[in-house]
């Protein structure tokens, strides 16, 4: 295993969208990372001082437009990635950031555990990894800790699982307007079904949860089988980025399940819909000891997600080479 760094560990926010945004702020106020450069494909942002993008007085070094103006000559950088939920999309970046021999830590859903969808690209990583010496992890609030990392945290008290059922209820009105969209809200219930038939709609990343859930508890899951419903609005919904009138579609109801041998050994259940009651994370265990784990109003999904990824590249450095999964990270800060 490497050794940890000595002091703050230089990092590279890749991708300025809203949570690449949030991303370079949670550096910004990191003492365990210094944030030293930004990339971005798009020609507004590239060139401007990443402070002007942020809109706060910070740091004065100007957006690139390439990993490799970015980081220069510098030495020991992490990439903090926030460009695409989908693996194929990002491959040439993640590829491009290990042939440079940088540690990696990414919003990208599907590369919180890549085995289970995409074997063949996982394979690629990990040999571009190894070969760099250096680790990757796919990480975030959900796929990343709420709904697979915390589900195995809580496991390490319970006696051998029989089933886990854990549930994240979130109300898209405390969300930016773009994931209020991403979830349907105010579509016809046939123009809900049209974008998950055309996979434009839905939490990316439910089932690389479930996968990493199941890891984690010891359960040996042969089978996932995912669920997208919409959550009709009852009453007109105000206090989101728009009205959702009454029988519009509100948000989603998401489901995995993980089967083994056709028993049901893993149930995840995502709600995010405008006006959703009750906001919360829960956790079920069925073991010996029971647990049941709630958090009220639910984990802060931006800003986690924000956080997960700026608190794991300090353990990145110190990791063994290689595509990890949140499972091999440290469980402390």
């Amino acid at each position: 295993m490497a050794r940890a760094p000595d002091g703050p560990v230089p990092v590279v926010v890749m991708g300025l969208g809203f949570i690449g945004q949030e991303i370079a702020r949670a550096a910004l106020s990191s003492p365990e990372v210094e944030l030293m450069g930004a990339v971005d494909s798009q020609p507004s942002l590239v060139g401007r001082p990443l402070g002007d993008v942020l809109g706060q007085a910070g740091p004065r070094f100007k957006v690139a437009d390439s990993l490799e103006k970015a980081v220069g000559r510098r030495k020991g950088v992490v990439v903090l990635h926030a460009t695409s939920s989908r693996l194929a999309q990002v491959m040439d970046q993640l590829l491009d950031a290990l042939k440079l021999g940088l540690p990696v830590a990414s919003t990208c859903e599907e590369l919180a555990f890549p085995h289970l969808k995409y074997p063949e690209l996982a394979e690629k990583l990990e040999r571009a990894a190894e070969k760099a010496g250096v680790a990757i992890v796919g990480t975030g609030v959900n796929p990343g800790f709420v709904l697979d990392r915390l589900v195995a945290t809580a496991g390490q008290v319970c006696g051998p699982v029989r089933k886990v059922l854990a549930s994240r209820v979130v109300d898209a009105r405390t969300r930016r307007e773009a994931l209020q969209r991403k979830v349907g809200a105010g579509l016809t219930e046939e123009e809900f079904f049209d974008l998950v038939d055309r996979e434009e709609l839905g939490h990316v990343g439910l089932v690389e949860s479930a996968a990493l859930a199941a890891v984690g508890l010891g359960l040996d899951c042969d089978d996932f089988e995912e669920e997208v419903t919409p959550v009709f609005a009852e009453e007109d919904i105000t206090g989101g980025a728009f009205v959702v009138k009454k029988g519009r579609v509100a948000g989603m109801f998401q489901s995995v399940v993980g089967l083994e041998e056709g028993q049901e050994r893993v149930r995840l259940e995502l709600t995010i819909a405008v006006g959703a009651d009750n906001p919360r994370d829960r956790i079920e265990i069925d073991a010996d000891p029971k647990l049941v784990l709630e958090i009220p109003g639910g984990v802060a999904g931006d800003r986690a997600t924000a956080n997960a990824l700026v608190n794991a590249a300090p353990r990145l450095t110190a990791a063994e080479a290689g595509l990890l999964t949140v499972l091999e990270l440290p469980s402390g800060r």
